[in-house]
């Protein structure tokens, strides 16, 4: 499996992608640059994913950029340490304070190894990490992507990827779940880095950043 780990490999996706579907040139160009946005793998990837679930990515910055002041350095140990009046203090919903502490428990207690599972088929990674109470599927694929340069991933529950797509390609209304994981599977195996064209068009053509943070 290639890994995307530089910005050749966007460029090889990205030629591959208009080949396979010659309606993404267009939207290639509409798009502008496309990041490759990679970050260390390890737990703090992970919270940043975890932070940014279902807020804006202005809101998740403003969040993570308090809870990393608060939590230094950010481990699992000195997450749990500093508790709830610093996950509140930095804007932390109880759903992702619950998320967080089940998350720092699985590596401390179960032995839950995030490095590990980025050499993983993307399957099993899932599996493992959807086991934690408050990682959904969006949140383990984002990980993939961003931590793990996984080539072939789509998170079609990402609501701005949805209209990103309906928008470009236009459907309308805009593709749901299941639509959008159909239409993705003919950019096997390149789904990864039609992700990031795609939260790139989304940029562009909304004048604000969604990809998530890495």
């Amino acid at each position: 499996m290639r890994r995307i780990t530089v910005y050749e490999d966007i460029a090889a996706g990205l030629d591959a992608l208009c080949t396979i579907d010659p309606r993404l040139a267009s939207v290639r160009e509409a798009a502008g640059a496309v990041p490759l946005r990679l970050s260390e793998p390890g737990f703090a990837s992970l919270v940043s994913i975890i932070v940014s679930q279902q807020v804006s990515r202005a809101s998740a910055d403003a969040i993570l950029g308090r809870l990393t002041t608060l939590v230094d350095p950010m481990t699992p140990e000195t997450l749990l340490e500093a508790g709830e009046p610093a996950w509140r203090a930095a804007g932390l919903s109880r759903p992702k304070q619950r998320a967080l502490v089940a998350l720092s428990r699985a590596i401390i207690d179960d032995g839950l190894d995030l490095h590990h599972l980025c050499e993983l088929e993307a399957a099993d990674a899932i599996g493992r990490m959807t086991a934690v109470s408050g990682v959904g599927p969006w949140t383990a694929e984002v990980y993939l992507l961003f931590a793990a340069g996984h080539p072939d991933i789509f998170p079609a529950r990402d609501v701005a990827l949805q209209s990103a797509v309906g928008h470009a390609l236009g459907i309308n209304p805009r593709p749901d779940e299941r639509k959008l994981i159909a239409i993705a599977e003919s950019w096997s195996p390149w789904r990864g880095v039609a992700s990031r064209l795609f939260w790139a068009y989304y940029r562009n053509i909304k004048g604000r950043e969604v990809m998530p943070p890495s």
